[in-house]
């Protein structure tokens, strides 16, 4: 199966915001095989090994697990020492609390909140006084680490609501992939950073123990990057499906929801709790096959035939829609 690829936006912006604070992180960048040129398009996509290898390169760099971009450094082995002081909870919300509190004495580390209602229950990060950009990749890294540990500590499905960012919605195609980090639309310029956790939830057993969470953070943020809720939502269930080959790439509606055991309504109405369509996932799959290709050195026309487009012109176009890059200009520049 294909890892699903990332969009370059995030590591594009810790990038400038590194430079105009004077901290290079071309290392990082060369250590991940990131090229420039894919940084400059803001649609470009990169592997999760990519984005880890970058992550772990920049903790090096600058000794923050933060990147250096919050309000005061975050040392390495930071998280390591919050994950020790929960993994022994009984469930998610005790997990949680103990978070907040911990967080509360380590002073470098963002504030966080919960706020119980009753059906929800609202999982804050406590925003500075301004909104900057910096704000914009320390939240997005944070609210996607919780939700991806939180699933992580349970061994199962952590399932929002909904989910609040406090800046403006970027545009479409950004906008879009925030749906799919999350599996519910996003809501931007909502004047907070919060997760809207279903509180039956929180009631999740821990499953993890101190031995599992030492290989955890040894792969870190790999695991984080690479899966989102591990596999039980039913848009990873249709994505496998995709992922089958080309039968599975042209099943219909029809078909999946046969396989699923729904109905076709019932399947588009799950997908667009989720955030996506049979048609968006179907897109995904082809994308993140053929960025996954092109890395192995398949030509065009092999992957072409064995992604079921009609011709390679078929195949470079999609691929153009896809990334902004031509196959040839994402093979010289990757």
């Amino acid at each position: 199966m294909s890892a699903p690829t990332i969009p370059s936006d995030f590591v594009s912006r810790a990038v400038q915001l590194a430079a105009a604070e004077g901290v290079d992180l071309s290392p990082a960048l060369d250590s991940a095989r990131i090229s420039r040129a894919v940084l400059a398009h803001p649609h470009a996509r990169l592997t999760p090994e990519q984005v880890s290898r970058f992550t772990q390169v920049v903790w090096q760099i600058t000794d923050d697990e933060l990147f250096g971009l919050g309000p005061g450094p975050v040392r390495r082995g930071s998280f390591r020492v919050v994950c020790l002081t929960l993994i022994h909870c009984p469930d998610l919300a005790h997990a949680l609390n103990r978070m907040i509190e911990v967080n509360r004495v380590m002073q470098s580390l963002p504030r966080l909140r919960l706020t119980p209602g009753e059906t929800t229950t609202y999982l804050d990060v406590e925003l500075p006084d301004e909104v900057t950009e910096k704000t914009r990749v320390t939240v997005d890294f944070q609210l996607m680490l919780l939700h991806r540990f939180a699933a992580w500590l349970v061994g199962g499905r952590v399932p929002l609501a909904s989910v609040a960012l406090p800046y403006a919605e970027p545009d479409p195609v950004l906008a879009r992939s925030y749906d799919a980090m999350f599996g519910v639309p996003v809501t931007f310029g909502a004047g907070r950073a919060a997760l809207e956790i279903y509180s039956t939830a929180l009631r999740s057993p821990l499953v993890q123990t101190e031995e599992s969470l030492e290989e955890y953070l040894r792969d870190s943020p790999n695991l984080m990057l690479s899966e989102r809720e591990y596999e039980s939502t039913v848009s990873a269930q249709v994505r496998r499906i995709f992922e089958s080959g080309i039968n599975g790439r042209t099943a219909t509606a029809e078909d999946i929801a046969g396989m699923l055991n729904v109905s076709p309504p019932h399947l588009r109405r799950l997908l667009r709790q989720e955030g996506t369509s049979l048609g968006q996932l179907r897109e995904e799959v082809l994308r993140d096959l053929a960025i996954a290709g092109l890395r192995r050195g398949e030509s065009v026309d092999d992957l072409s035939g064995r992604l079921g487009f009609s011709e390679p012109s078929a195949f470079r176009r999609a691929f153009k829609r896809w990334t902004g890059n031509t196959p040839r200009s994402y093979r010289e520049h990757r």
